[in-house]
């Protein structure tokens, strides 16, 4: 839900930036609303719990500042200078960032097939940026969308980062999104942003139609529906699972952007699609192994020692009395180390025999 809803986005604000909004404008429309329209909702989740507000007040920040405010800014941009199917390609390369990120920070070093999932990605990416055809990319554009990598990067880390009491999604997406708005007015009003809005009609479905319905669909669709549930399911498929699987909005956008906007990809596009397509299923394979599968293949790849990090596989206990004077423990017919120090009779810590 959250993919589809995050893919609707690209042909919305193209609708506005075509009809004269600047990048900057449609993102500060964007979640403005949407953080009007979650207002109630979130003072209700946040009755008597302000204090839990406070202490996330840095992670707040973070996601507001790069997770909303920067990663919308930055893609709206790309979008300004390339079609949108290509830009959100270039966006998702920001599921390669969390893979790394979670190597480095956490040492969650990534398994074969996450690795094979990465380069899958990587080369979808290039057949869909086609490097090597007649038409070029407008190099401005990709340095946007490289951005926006980084700052979509950032929203799954944080959006999946919880706590002893995690915010509420609801409140979290609220917060980020005022956070967000009062940083982009703020640079819009002293000038460092340009802001540049327009009350005439705009071209979308091929028709003639108000400003306010892709304002609408901007904030209540890919804004309040996107965000909210983008962030619970972070939380319970973690980072990295959760950037993998939003690269189906990249299939979401392709569709809007061709029904809404007429924007069809070329063959080699698609292909660079269905690479990124084959990265998302070998990540989530990947995933929903079990223990036995990691051990078997670090046995495999280590001559049966699992690396580090990796699990092993433990043998159940046998059933039966346990004993400690056994053929292979070392004590066999001999005493134990209490009965050797406290000069007690060898044989009685076995059979009971301490008074």
């Amino acid at each position: 839900m959250s993919a589809a809803a995050f893919g609707t986005s690209g042909a919305f604000a193209s609708s506005l930036i075509g009809a004269g909004w600047s990048p900057g404008a449609a993102v500060l429309a964007r979640i403005t609303l949407a953080a009007l329209m979650l207002t109630i909702p979130a003072l209700v989740q946040l009755r008597g719990r302000w204090m839990v507000l406070r202490r996330a007040a840095p992670r707040v920040a973070a996601f507001g500042l790069a997770g909303v405010a920067g990663c919308q800014l930055f893609y709206f941009n790309a979008v300004a200078t390339m079609p949108v199917g290509v830009a959100l390609l270039l966006e998702y390369l920001g599921s390669v960032l969390v893979v790394g990120w979670l190597w480095v920070r956490h040492a969650q070093r990534p398994r074969r097939l996450t690795v094979a999932g990465g380069a899958a990605s990587i080369a979808g990416l290039i057949l869909v940026l086609n490097l090597t055809g007649a038409a070029g990319i407008n190099p401005v554009g990709v340095m946007w969308g490289l951005l926006a990598a980084v700052a979509l990067a950032i929203y799954f880390v944080l959006s999946a980062a919880t706590d002893a009491e995690p915010l509420p999604p609801i409140v979290m997406a609220w917060a980020g999104m005022c956070v967000g708005a009062v940083v982009l007015g703020l640079a819009g009003g002293i000038g460092v942003l340009r802001m540049t809005a327009s009350t005439r009609p705009v071209d979308f479905l091929h028709h003639q139609v108000s400003w306010v319905v892709p304002v609408l669909g901007l904030s209540l669709v890919a804004a309040v529906i996107a965000y909210v549930t983008g962030i619970g399911a972070a939380r319970r498929l973690g980072a990295k699972l959760a950037s993998f699987i939003g690269m189906a909005e990249v299939l979401f956008a392709i569709v809007f952007a061709w029904l809404l906007l007429g924007q069809l990809p070329s063959a080699m596009q698609f292909l660079g699609g269905a690479f990124i397509l084959v990265g998302v299923t070998l990540v989530r394979v990947d995933e929903l192994r079990g223990p036995d599968d990691v051990v078997e293949e670090a046995q495999r790849g280590r001559g049966g020692s699992p690396a580090p990090g990796e699990q092993r596989r433990v043998e159940p206990v046998p059933q039966g009395p346990f004993s400690l004077d056994g053929p292979g423990d070392g004590l066999q017919g001999g005493p134990l180390p209490a009965e050797q120090v406290c000069g007690i009779a060898p044989g009685a810590v076995q059979q009971g025999q301490l008074e």
